[in-house]
């Protein structure tokens, strides 16, 4: 499972609050196909965020992601809960976050990852550290990891590459 943080990991980290109270997020192309690639390739992805966002619902619904926690409290006592529902194991889930509010997932996951411009405390504590910033990328160098570790990366861009040929 790939479970990530969404504001700082997804996006960029702004939000920009509108006078009727919408409200926008960037969110980058690359980091999208990657998951939606993730979960071609069976990894379950999901998002967990201390913040209820009607724009974080509506890109998990474009990229295919029905395991969507918003509004959390708590985010190990939220991550407790997604793990035995799915019956998973620490070791089994890669999770991405860019703040001191997700250093306690980030210590139980198999795999910990930040964005290159998470702070120093979440830097410091993980496995992986990307080159990209939060909403710039950071998640598909993570999505390419893991797939090139499944050994699952080359069959994907192979079939890209011969897309198309008779």
């Amino acid at each position: 499972m790939i479970l990530l943080d969404v504001d700082g990991v997804l996006t960029d980290g702004a939000v920009v609050i509108y006078g009727d109270g919408s409200e926008s997020k960037r969110f980058h192309i690359r980091d999208g196909i990657a998951l939606v690639w993730a979960q071609r390739a069976g990894i379950t992805v999901g998002l967990l965020s201390a913040r209820q966002s009607a724009t974080t619902a509506q890109r998990a619904a474009q990229l295919g992601i029905t395991l969507i926690y918003q509004g959390v409290s708590s985010k190990i006592d939220t991550y407790d809960q997604i793990v035995g529902d799915m019956v998973l194991n620490d070791r089994q889930v890669a999770y991405m976050g860019d703040d001191i509010v997700d250093l306690a997932v980030l210590r139980r996951a198999g795999l910990s990852a930040a964005p290159a411009n998470a702070v120093a405390e979440v830097r410091a504590r993980v496995d992986f550290v990307s080159t990209r910033p939060g909403g710039d990328g950071a998640v598909r160098e993570m999505v390419e990891l893991i797939l090139r570790a499944q050994k699952q990366w080359d069959p994907l861009v192979a079939a890209y590459e011969t897309e198309g040929r008779s």
